[in-house]
């Protein structure tokens, strides 16, 4: 299963993570193959600096990188917030336009889904 959830409000993170965690229990429990990535665009970008997240959420975030699943972050909404790449929380990937990545996953079959 190809999935690539959408995050782009800091306000949808408890949501999305949870929605991560409950995919990755379910494809683990039906031992399904899987490639799972969460774009963050707009304002959520910041949620991949150290200490943005709740620690609860954090230990989630940790986890699901943990089972391979990809954080990226679209490099004009770090620009736009005078964030550098360089100061994100580990292997948080940073690709060069969210809508871009968003459009390329879903044309290669990837689902999409915006808590």
């Amino acid at each position: 299963m190809n999935v690539i959830f959408h995050v782009d409000e800091m306000e949808h993170w408890a949501m999305a993570l949870g929605n991560v965690r409950n995919m990755l229990d379910w494809l683990h429990q039906n031992k399904e193959t899987y490639q799972i990535e969460v774009l963050a665009n707009g304002p959520a970008v910041r949620a991949y600096l150290p200490s943005a997240l709740a620690d609860s959420l954090s230990v989630i975030m940790a986890q699901a990188k943990a089972e391979g699943v990809v954080f990226a972050a679209c490099r004009n909404a770090l620009r736009a917030q005078s964030i550098e790449p360089e100061t994100l929380i580990e292997k948080t990937t940073v690709v060069p336009a969210g809508v871009v990545e968003l459009a390329q996953k879903q044309q290669a079959g990837f689902a999409y889904i915006k808590p």
